[in-house]
């Protein structure tokens, strides 16, 4: 029997493959100059990870009827980006983590200079890639990855983060981070995607940053939880580190059970506000099932 999940997941994969595609294609080549960086790109970039930010791109082109294709940027934009972050993240000036997706840590197998022009190069990438359409909505997708990306976004989320180390934050507090460190590229992975059509209604994007503040808060409340009870294989990464680097979370905060309870809470509030929305939406219903349902 085909049900709504087998679809979604093969849409998933579909649509994974063909984020996976763009990004080969976008990256320069292992033998172009300067080869060991190019290297490094690809290494950081391809072959792992779920694609969820390429997926949110894709779906949201759906949702206002725009072809997969118009998303294709979008989608890689904001996938170099996540891989900027990751690559930064692992640093040892920042969460100093040796293991990603399974493998050692971009500055392990390169080492930190290395790394640290990877991010920078992807981050300038990603840019290029949404300019590089010439599309007339070009001007505001870069606006909105720009916000997400910077200050008052993911760099923001980090900053905050690397600064709480052994502090309890407040759940306010905690979610403000998140909205940075996380939200923000959830969101704009979802907003570009919209706006890869060229036309986007008020209802289209007021659904979308409804959607995306509760996904981006859901897979962070995931995330922690999994930290928490999920082993280093499982993750693809270090597990419990936030609890040895005394960092304040939603487990922390809240306990198991009560995260738990709260992504339950987020999902079912995406669901409603999707209610008004047909078949359009439904790799949006899968996507917020897969981010909420994640095995914890």
């Amino acid at each position: 029997m085909i049900t709504s999940s087998t679809v979604f997941e093969q849409w998933a994969t579909a649509h994974q493959q063909r984020a996976e595609q763009a990004l080969a294609s976008t990256l320069p080549s292992a033998d172009t100059q300067p080869e060991r960086l190019h290297a490094a790109m690809r290494y950081a970039v391809l072959g792992g990870g779920k694609r969820v930010r390429a997926l949110l791109s894709y779906a949201a082109a759906e949702l206002v009827g725009a072809p997969a294709s118009s998303a294709d940027a979008a989608a890689v934009a904001v996938e170099l980006i996540h891989a900027f972050s990751l690559v930064h993240d692992d640093m040892p000036c920042m969460d100093d983590d040796d293991l990603r997706r399974g493998k050692p840590s971009c500055h392990k197998q390169f080492g930190d200079a290395t790394a640290l022009l990877v991010g920078d190069a992807l981050q300038a990438l990603a840019f290029q890639c949404i300019a590089d359409t010439h599309a007339p909505q070009a001007l505001k997708q870069v606006q909105i990855l720009a916000q997400a990306t910077g200050s008052r976004g993911m760099c923001g989320g980090q900053d905050i983060d690397l600064h709480s180390t052994g502090k309890r934050l407040s759940r306010d507090a905690l979610e403000t981070m998140h909205q940075y460190k996380t939200g923000a590229l959830i969101r704009a992975a979802a907003l570009l995607g919209a706006y890869a059509a060229g036309q986007t209604e008020e209802k289209h994007l007021t659904l979308l940053n409804q959607y995306s503040q509760n996904m981006g808060l859901a897979f962070q409340v995931v995330d922690d939880i999994l930290d928490a009870t999920a082993d280093t294989h499982t993750l693809g990464k270090t597990a419990g580190k936030d609890a040895l680097q005394e960092k304040s979370t939603y487990v922390s905060l809240l306990g198991i059970d009560e995260a738990k309870a709260l992504v339950t809470t987020l999902y079912e509030q995406t669901l409603q506000s999707l209610a008004g929305f047909d078949q359009q939406a439904d790799s949006l219903r899968g996507i917020a099932r897969f981010i909420c349902e994640r095995p914890f």
